[in-house]
């Protein structure tokens, strides 16, 4: 090893690491790895022995019996939904939102949101999510201070709607706002948060519901989106329903709509994306949006998304395909197990085992997520010069081994639940499985409180239908 004084000072080293992915240009995965961190950032990566002779670190880190990831971006959670679990079982898509999420929405106060958003985050850096885009709720200054609280990173967004009726349903009156008011609460994101919480938070524009969307809503979010060079994002063509929906109301489907209004591009997310025309698979190969697969929301309400959808199709058509839980309200917050329900989903609809690979999923949990959230330049694969967001695996439990390769033990055998370390921009978030930043304890005690306001202000019979009695 070469003298103190012949090597440079850095915040952090973690070596002898068994495995390490980094999803970089060239997929490298190392044995026997090393990542050098300073001011937040991977300042080399490369085999141990070497990083030893160059750096001089102030902590050091044993990567022994790990297998080091990229963090993982979640390109779609509603994170004040975390108190909803259990709440949405067997529902269509209509009975979903008009019986069960937008009573839900109406009765949570803010102090609910609070703890629902840390609940989400807790869950989310235990699995290994470093980063997750927010479609929107109605309380985003508290989402920010749980988010950031926690230490995560967040693209952050304010639900708007601004039509009431529409051949879906009748909305809530206290989920509508008018046009200038989303604009106005839109732009106030936008005006109050860039810069702050050490680049951790950023930006985004959001209308929920296409059908529950003006023209104009749309246009001048989009406006508001490109002045700041940041994305727009709206649920799209996740069900047959809303689907139909929008041929009965405007004449045409989701995508086409979109197309005619001029706002699809590289900058846009369609969250869900599984109802697609034919004529719409080429709309979307040109303009190239990120499309985000939600599988377990489409296994839990047999949404049809992975049945009819297209998404190993649009990627091997250039379109970025990225990956997201959705909601607690259908079971798992873990975008570990959502890249094995993806590509196992996948292989037996379309009766092909080559159909995506676990490597393919690895890539849509990262670098297409990072792409999805508009910071592929900053995260989503470990490079030098790239924030240090990244995670380490506990592969001396049984679902890692024997550990021949990395990638396929962590797609189609392990869980988020093996995660043992996370670091955000070079911070240690998650130790040894539990959050550095918050009190889990307390934390579960006020989710507990907060479930039974929640409950106790909504008509349990019609939005939870117990089939055994419960004594």
């Amino acid at each position: 090893m070469a003298a103190e004084t012949d090597r440079q000072a850095i915040d952090l080293l973690v070596r002898n690491i068994d495995w390490l992915v980094t999803v970089d240009p060239g997929r490298r995965i190392i044995r026997d790895a090393a990542l050098a961190v300073h001011d937040g950032r991977f300042v080399d990566v490369g085999k141990t022995a070497a990083l030893d002779a160059r750096w001089q670190a102030a902590r050091v880190v044993d990567g022994a019996g790990a297998v080091v990831m990229p963090g993982f971006v979640d390109n779609h959670l509603h994170s004040s939904f975390q108190l909803a679990r259990g709440l949405a079982d067997e529902s269509n898509a209509q009975a979903f939102l008009f019986e069960h999420m937008y009573p839900y929405e109406v009765a949570m106060g803010e102090e609910d949101v609070r703890i629902a958003v840390s609940l989400a985050a807790v869950e989310m850096l235990r699995h290994g999510v470093t980063c997750y885009i927010e479609p929107g709720n109605y309380h985003p200054d508290t989402t920010v201070d749980a988010v950031m609280g926690a230490g995560m990173r967040a693209v952050l967004a304010v639900s708007c709607f601004d039509k009431g009726k529409s051949v879906t349903g009748l909305m809530p009156p206290g989920m509508i706002d008018t046009t200038r008011g989303c604009i106005e609460k839109t732009e106030a994101l936008f005006e109050k948060y860039p810069g702050r919480h050490s680049r951790r938070l950023t930006v985004s524009a959001s209308f929920r519901g296409m059908n529950n969307s003006s023209d104009e809503l749309i246009l001048a979010l989009k406006g508001i989106a490109q002045k700041h060079d940041a994305i727009l994002q709206t649920h799209a063509c996740y069900s047959y329903f809303t689907h139909d929906a929008s041929v009965a109301q405007y004449g045409k489907p989701e995508i086409e709509r979109l197309e005619s209004l001029g706002v699809l591009d590289e900058r846009m997310l369609l969250l869900h994306g599984g109802w697609f025309e034919p004529h719409e698979i080429e709309i979307l190969a040109r303009r190239r949006p990120t499309v985000v697969c939600c599988p377990s929301s489409s296994l839990h309400n047999g949404y049809g998304n992975l049945k009819v959808g297209m998404h190993p199709e649009l990627a091997a058509l250039g379109v970025n395909v990225s990956l997201g839980c959705d909601h607690a309200s259908s079971g798992t917050v873990d975008i570990v197990q959502e890249m094995r329900n993806c590509v196992g989903a996948y292989k037996e609809l379309r009766l092909n085992p080559r159909v995506m690979p676990p490597e393919q999923a690895v890539e849509m949990a990262t670098l297409n997520g990072a792409r999805g959230a508009g910071l592929a330049d900053r995260i989503g694969s470990i490079e030098v010069g790239k924030e240090a967001d990244f995670v380490l695996f506990d592969a001396m439990t049984p679902e890692w081994q024997p550990l021949y390769n990395p990638v396929s033990n962590l797609v189609y055998s392990a869980t988020g639940n093996t995660v043992k370390d996370v670091f955000v921009a070079g911070e240690q978030v998650v130790r040894n499985g539990h959050l550095t930043r918050i009190d889990e304890a307390a934390l579960m005690r006020e989710v507990v409180e907060a479930g039974r306001r929640i409950t106790s202000r909504l008509d349990m019979k019609k939005v939870m239908k117990l089939r055994w009695p419960v004594e």
